[in-house]
């Protein structure tokens, strides 16, 4: 089974000092209260074909009554799939997502019969690192780009028709690319429908429509909040995909101010190389912030001092956690 890159890393968990946390602050992610995640949290849904994806968060807020909300990357009016919404002050989550690898299932024509063996044969020409030049209207500067594409899998084949899945790079243009497939094969293609699969973390496997979500929220105005829960994650849902690291209590405060993480306040971590975004995790499992490492695993491990991760991005509100030594 094809997969994207962060899939296919195995996060093994590597202890630097074990340390026990204090229960009588923060929590368990999956225990916060409904209104919590309501103005703290992500959903996964399932862009409908017609609206902007700018129009769908927009709705997400008026379904929710929340002034806040971001998607995680734009897809086309008529492509559907999966577009994770980030709510209220979990919105900035979705820069995480925006440089996440893609995944979708394509419907090409080819204007020309050509046969399975010369689009198979062609499918490995643009597999790997291609060349790709943005279309004319794209959010993006037009100049010629390399791009990844992670894998491609010919579901099916009739007549002119070819369905395929496509793992891809970030920013890369599925219709620029079926367009670019048909040139090398000297008969032309067209894009026909296009639905995205995955985005980071994030499948169709999981996903949800507008009307599951306006449902669920109706259910929740009259005492039953279990289908809403299900529907809005924790906004740790979105950082899945990266490394790790777990800090010992007393750290967590300090971090919720700004300051960068040094080693003695790391308990365990991922496995990451220096320059890797890390999104740093209470004990609990909670997403303090993200950063950026300026030394490697290894380097971690052997020393017990210096700076470890540069602090980018805090999503946890100061004082959640008092300045106090962690039970050992």
């Amino acid at each position: 089974m094809n997969k994207l890159p962060f899939e296919n890393v195995k996060r093994e968990i590597l202890v630097k000092k074990e340390f026990e946390t204090d229960w009588d602050y923060g929590q368990d992610p999956n225990k916060r209260k409904t209104e919590e995640l309501i103005n703290y949290g992500i959903v996964n849904l399932n862009k409908p074909s017609g609206p902007t994806s700018h129009q769908v968060s927009d709705y997400v807020q008026k379904i929710l009554y929340i002034n806040k909300s971001g998607h995680s990357g734009t897809l086309d009016p008529g492509v559907t799939g999966v577009l994770p919404i980030a709510l209220g002050k979990a919105t900035r989550i979705v820069q995480t997502l925006l440089t996440a690898g893609k995944e979708y299932v394509c419907l090409m024509y080819l204007h020309k019969e050509v046969s399975e063996k010369e689009i198979n044969e062609a499918v490995k020409k643009f597999t790997g690192k291609i060349k790709q030049l943005p279309p004319i209207k794209s959010a993006v500067k037009r100049r010629l780009r390399t791009r990844e594409v992670y894998y491609v899998e010919i579901m099916e084949i009739e007549d002119r028709e070819v369905l395929f899945r496509i793992g891809c790079q970030a920013g890369t243009y599925i219709r620029k690319w079926v367009d670019d497939f048909g040139k090398f094969l000297g008969v032309g293609a067209h894009m026909q429908q296009l639905i995205r699969t995955k985005a980071g973390p994030f499948s169709d496997s999981s996903w949800h429509s507008l009307h599951d979500l306006k449902d669920a929220y109706e259910f929740y105005k009259e005492g039953d909040e279990n289908e809403l829960r299900k529907i809005i994650l924790p906004i740790e849902e979105a950082v899945m995909h990266l490394p790790k690291v777990w800090v010992v209590d007393s750290a967590v405060d300090s971090i919720c101010h700004g300051a960068s993480l040094s080693i003695p306040g790391i308990s365990r971590l991922n496995n990451f190389k220096e320059d890797e975004t890390i999104a740093i995790m209470t004990l609990k499992d909670e997403l303090i912030s993200l950063g950026i490492s300026v030394i490697n695993l290894d380097e971690i491990m052997k020393k017990d001092k210096g700076l470890a991760i540069k602090t980018s991005k805090v999503f946890m509100d100061r004082n959640v956690y008092p300045k106090f030594i962690s039970k050992k």
